[in-house]
């Protein structure tokens, strides 16, 4: 059985940050997270997609947003259990949580922080029948690494932000770019869609709308996609990678089975104190709650993770005080005694 202070399910970039700030009070966490690595979304679909709302960084790619918030936790020394999802939850004579995985590993904490972003997801997929037959042989629904398709053709499907602007990228990657949607206007960003339309008349990317893919043809690997067209009826079209980019289907999983209350597929929180769940010593942060005036925004998930580990701590030591100190003042210690910049003492004790 594994034993923590604060079980956080979800290591996303806000799941990630509660360990944090939940560190400077002397908390110990412990994160469980479907994915086989940390990071969420940010480290498994969009990893070199570039992030404009983290304070301080003017842009930064969401890999290396990761890549830093895990330095920035380490001395904290967290706990994982990857590639496994939270299944049941069991709340003891306590008051404390035991909380086991789809494999049967045990945690046990007396206080829990759901920090699960969207919770489980699955890209909607177009209705091609062989389609799964492609799967990881040339139809992809993330991009994860552009380079694989270097000097390679490459078909987008979809009108939102992520087909124009991954359209837009890999202009100057593959040796040749299209973008097919069905319908002539677009969804996305209105710079996204003029610079498509600029690229697609210098030859860089061929713009195709009014249109949809029907069928994948090829053997060990996609080969060719025939392109049904208003206008031209149909278009085989030989390409390499076939992308098909039409958002997330985002689902609770089993959570949504714990006795929360649940509005509109997001857990209900108290943003005017704690971002407390209806069930003492569980929280909610990130995109995974909401309330009234909701933003899902990654900074301010940082924000409700601040909040609620603060009165995570007076569920842990109910009998203790603590006197918040900046840490410009106190430095950052961690558990091994290590303390960065100045003085120790996140915690008075009283």
């Amino acid at each position: 059985m594994i034993q923590t202070d604060v079980l956080i399910i979800g290591a996303g970039p806000v799941g990630m940050f509660t360990v944090f700030e939940a560190g400077l009070l002397k908390l110990r966490c412990h994160l469980i997270d479907a994915l086989p690595q940390p990071g969420g979304q940010c480290a498994e679909i969009y990893p070199k997609k570039p992030i404009y709302d983290i304070p301080a960084y003017p842009e930064v790619l969401a890999g290396d947003l990761i890549t830093n918030l895990a330095e920035q936790i380490r001395p904290f020394e967290p706990g994982y259990t990857l590639g496994e999802r939270a299944e049941t939850i069991e709340k003891l004579e306590d008051n404390s949580f035991l909380v086991t995985t789809n494999k049967g590993a045990v945690h046990h904490a007396p206080v829990i922080i759901i920090a699960g972003g969207l919770g489980s997801f699955e890209p909607r997929k177009p209705p091609i029948p062989n389609l799964d037959q492609f799967e990881e042989k040339g139809v992809e629904y993330f991009i994860k690494d552009p380079e694989i398709y270097r000097d390679k053709k490459v078909l987008i499907s979809g009108g939102g932000d992520s087909a124009l602007d991954w359209s837009i990228f890999l202009a100057d990657v593959a040796s040749e770019v299209n973008l097919v949607h069905r319908r002539n206007e677009f969804r996305g960003a209105l710079d996204s869609v003029e610079k498509v339309i600029e690229l697609s008349k210098i030859g860089k990317i061929n713009l195709i709308t009014e249109a949809e893919v029907k069928e994948i043809h090829g053997k060990e690997h996609v080969e060719a996609l025939v392109i049904q067209s208003k206008s031209e009826g149909e278009i085989y079209k030989e390409v390499d990678h076939f992308i098909p980019l039409f958002g997330l289907a985002p689902k609770l999983g089993p959570i949504a089975n714990w006795g929360l209350e649940i509005d509109k597929n997001a857990i209900v929180v108290n943003n005017a104190l704690d971002y407390s769940t209806n069930i003492p010593g569980i929280f909610a942060v990130g995109d995974v709650n909401t309330y009234p005036g909701k933003l899902k925004l990654i900074l301010c998930g940082f924000h409700e993770a601040t909040i609620a580990v603060q009165f995570a701590y007076n569920i842990i030591h109910p009998d203790k005080k603590y006197v918040m100190k900046y840490t410009t003042v106190g430095g950052v210690e961690g558990f091994d005694g290590s303390v960065k910049e100045a003085k120790k003492a996140a915690i008075v004790k009283v």
